[in-house]
């Protein structure tokens, strides 16, 4: 047993002397008794017994398993004879697992490989050294007691020979912590440790010997290393491959620390800079991650203030990011990374265009760029580089056709001026839209967000753009914000605020989720009713044409009355479409009102039937149908089937017959409403309104009212520069009218202009309960003769 024990550590010997101190033959024959083992069971059992020689057994085992390690042989002698003390610290070469004998051997060994597999091997090693001196206390080292043949000669038996590859490794091992040992002279071992040091090696000078020489053991922090970098730079022409390696591992790693400390330590970009970043856009994997942080700081105006890993909270200029951003955008390897930032890229820079634009730039800004501008020949104003970083964002993402379109349309000129800027940003998004819905869409919804810019000069062109990118954007997806933010700017005192809200309102109304949840804003859209600008009645219209086009969506009682009101002042409005609109929306109340408010509806209902009457001779076919459409509707409404009756047989004068007769004592009142058609522009209505009065003034004979009423028709008729014939007609019947009144009444012929209208003022007033008097039959009166 203790031979076989003993055997195990034949590694650690020294070769064998050749000479008289040559091995006995009981030598011989203890070691042909020795057999070792078929397995590892007697290896298992001898750590047991011996833990430090099973744990450096184990280490063994563990380096079988690695490239085996071996020592440049001077000679052929150098196996056989002692190590010799001169030779000195000779190098550890790999070799390729193949046979030793084998010529062929890899010269292309992984350094890195081997350099790790040769740390763990040494500190293994030096453990089981240690360990083992501590268990052999009454031993002084390890030395050859038992005199045991050296299995390397000839004469061992075959099962050493078997295991010959593993006894060489064991005698590799054992070469190189002789050499390690270099004050030993004795080859038989390790020296005695009274007279010589303790032989473990130590763990940080094995990785301080094989660490890479370019790293330090004390790592700087990155903003130093960064610097250092940019320092270096200044006085180098290209970035040679170490320096780009670090710079992107650093950009990837530290983010946040190499873009804030570049910066700070170079906010004009110069030479060194730019070729930092233009490394950085070199790798797309490298401008994810970088992006981010630029966006980070551009958004935050004019400064952004963050603290980095030293401790550094000095503010960036969020121009210098647009600049960094503008270098990294001349690299094509970029594409792929801006493709996934491009909408906030996108806002981003549209943030800068318009507040560069419509605000003073600060000092300490104009300062910077001011520096910028001499550093790199740039444009004197940062709008116009805000231009150029859009172009170039833009070119970089393959949309050149989006630039185009712009030039050809002088957009990116009205995009430098504060008075067409939202209608720049509009014609922008339309251009967006009209190939690139996806991307109108994200933008749409960025500028949605909860903690998108509240500046007020921001307003207007993020509403021009949001405005023009509805039609692509899926509502399902942000209905609740974008009619809050519709909402918010329609009570906006501003006339282009609450405009540009209209025109989302218009869009957002075809929805009938939005239109059920339109009626909070009926209040405003009535006062906007009211308003002097055209587009805007005419968009408030929509909106309500919009909504009662949805099915279950009625008009509550309250609302009815006010809206049919103001309509029925817009039937006279100067626009074509705004009449138009308001007709329409009339005859749509009418039959969409509840039953509660049909009662209170009746009054205004009455009040139109004369202005229906008037415009269904409208020049405007589509005025004139419309009307004849809403005046069916309001006959039928009002349950007056004679009405109803004449205007399907198309016979509108025996209508006007049929609305004086049913109460002649409103003849007056009807009379004076349509004093105002004539004065109007066009021939046919002016024609109507007259003949209308004919019929109105036979009704009126006999009454009070009828001098004033007459009055103020000739007054009205006299306005008219160009008068027809039958105003002319009119006008002389109605004067020869007037005399006879006059004279009945004790009146004289007025003999000027101030005489005749102090007759007007003393005729009697107008008075509409007056009793109805009875044409006479035997009458035959001018104005009948135009009916």
């Amino acid at each position: 047993m203790v031979d076989r024990l003993l055997g195990l550590f034949r590694v650690f010997r020294g070769k064998k002397k050749k000479g008289p101190e040559a091995a006995s033959p009981q030598q011989h024959e203890n070691l042909e008794q020795f057999q070792p083992p078929e397995d590892d069971a007697a290896l298992d059992h001898t750590e047991e017994k011996e833990p430090a020689h099973g744990c450096f057994r184990k280490t063994l085992k563990t380096f079988w398993k690695f490239p085996r390690i071996r020592r440049r042989k001077t000679g052929s002698a150098a196996a056989e004879g002692p190590a010799k003390p001169e030779s000195g610290l000779t190098k550890l070469q790999a070799e390729p697992d193949v046979s030793p004998d084998s010529p062929e051997r890899s010269e292309n060994c992984d350094t890195s490989v081997t350099e790790t597999r040769t740390k763990i091997l040494l500190t293994s090693m030096t453990e089981d050294v240690a360990i083992t001196n501590t268990n052999n206390e009454g031993t002084q080292g390890i030395t050859n007691t038992n005199n045991s043949p050296d299995p390397a000669e000839p004469s061992e038996d075959s099962e050493v020979a078997r295991n010959d590859q593993r006894a060489k490794a064991d005698m590799a091992v054992t070469e190189d912590v002789d050499i390690t040992n270099a004050k030993t002279r004795d080859t038989q071992g390790i020296a005695n440790t009274d007279t010589m040091p303790s032989p473990t090696l130590s763990q940080e000078l094995i990785f301080d010997y094989f660490k890479d020489p370019r790293v330090s053991s004390q790592q700087p922090q990155v903003p130093a290393k960064v610097k250092n970098i940019h320092q270096r730079l200044m006085s180098q022409v290209t970035v040679d491959f170490w320096l780009q390696t670090d710079i992107l591992r650093l950009a990837e790693e530290h983010p946040a620390d190499v873009v804030l400390t570049l910066l700070r330590c170079a906010p004009t970009c110069d030479r060194a800079a730019a070729m930092i970043w233009r490394t950085i856009g070199s790798s797309s994997p490298t401008v994810e991650k970088v992006l981010p942080v630029l966006l980070c700081v551009m958004e935050n105006w004019p400064l952004h203030s963050m603290c980095t890993s030293d401790g550094d909270n000095k503010d960036a200029f969020a121009l210098a990011a647009t600049l960094g951003l503008w270098v990294i955008l001349q690299v094509p390897e970029c594409q792929e990374a801006m493709n996934l930032y491009s909408s906030r890229l996108f806002v981003a820079l549209l943030f800068h265009l318009v507040i560069t634009t419509q605000q003073i730039t600060p000092v300490e800004v104009a300062t910077f760029w001011r520096a910028c501008w001499e550093e790199h020949h740039l444009h004197c104003k940062p709008n116009r580089f805000a231009v150029q970083a859009m172009k170039a964002l833009l070119c970089r993402l393959q949309w050149d056709h989006v630039v185009l379109a712009m030039e050809r349309k002088r957009g990116w000129d009205m995009l430098l001026c504060a008075d067409t800027q939202h209608y720049a940003v509009g014609l922008l998004a339309r251009e967006l839209c009209h190939v690139l819905d996806h991307f109108c869409s994200s933008i749409a919804l960025r500028l949605l967000w909860p903690h998108s810019r509240k500046e007020p000069c921001w307003d207007v062109p993020f509403l021009a753009f949001l405005v023009e990118a509805l039609e692509c954007l899926d509502l399902s997806k942000c209905r609740g914000s974008t009619l809050k933010t519709m909402a918010r700017y329609l009570w906006s005192e501003c006339c282009l605020r609450h405009h540009l809200a209209l025109r989302g309102l218009t869009v957002l109304t075809k929805d009938p989720w939005m239109a059920r949840r339109i009626y909070p804003l009926s209040q405003r859209l009535l006062e906007l009713l009211g308003a002097p600008g055209t587009e805007v009645v005419s968009m408030s219209l929509r909106v309500f044409m919009n909504v009662l086009q949805h099915q279950n969506i009625l008009v509550s009682s309250t609302t009815a009355p006010k809206l049919t009101e103001t309509l029925l002042l817009l039937f006279d409005h100067d626009n074509s479409h705004v009449r138009l609109l308001s007709i329409q929306l009339f005859c749509k109340v009418m039959e969409l009102v509840v039953d509660e408010g049909k009662k209170p509806l009746k009054t205004t209902v009455n009040k139109s039937l004369l202005a229906l009457f008037i415009y269904c001779h409208d020049e405007n076919w589509q005025v004139a149908k419309a009307s004849w459409e809403t005046l069916l509707g309001a006959a039928e409404f009002l349950k007056r089937s004679d009405l109803k009756l004449q205007l399907k047989k198309e016979q509108l004068s025996k209508f006007a017959e049929c609305l004086l007769a049913e109460d002649s004592s409103s003849a007056a009142e009807h009379l004076r409403r349509a004093l105002p058609y004539l004065q109007s522009p066009q021939e046919p209505l002016r024609e109507a309104a007259v003949r209308f009065m004919g019929m109105a003034g036979h009704y009126l004979k006999g009454q009070p009212a009828e001098l004033h009423v007459l009055t103020q028709v000739l007054e009205a008729m006299s306005e008219d520069d160009n008068p027809s014939s039958t105003n002319l007609q009119i006008q002389a019947i109605f004067g020869q009218r007037c005399a006879e009144l006059r004279s009945s009444a004790g009146f004289r012929e007025p003999g000027s202009q101030a005489e005749y209208q102090k007759t007007v003022k003393r005729a009697p007033g107008f008075n509409v309960t007056g009793a109805p008097g009875t044409p006479d039959a035997g009458h035959s009166c001018a104005c009948c003769k135009l009916q």
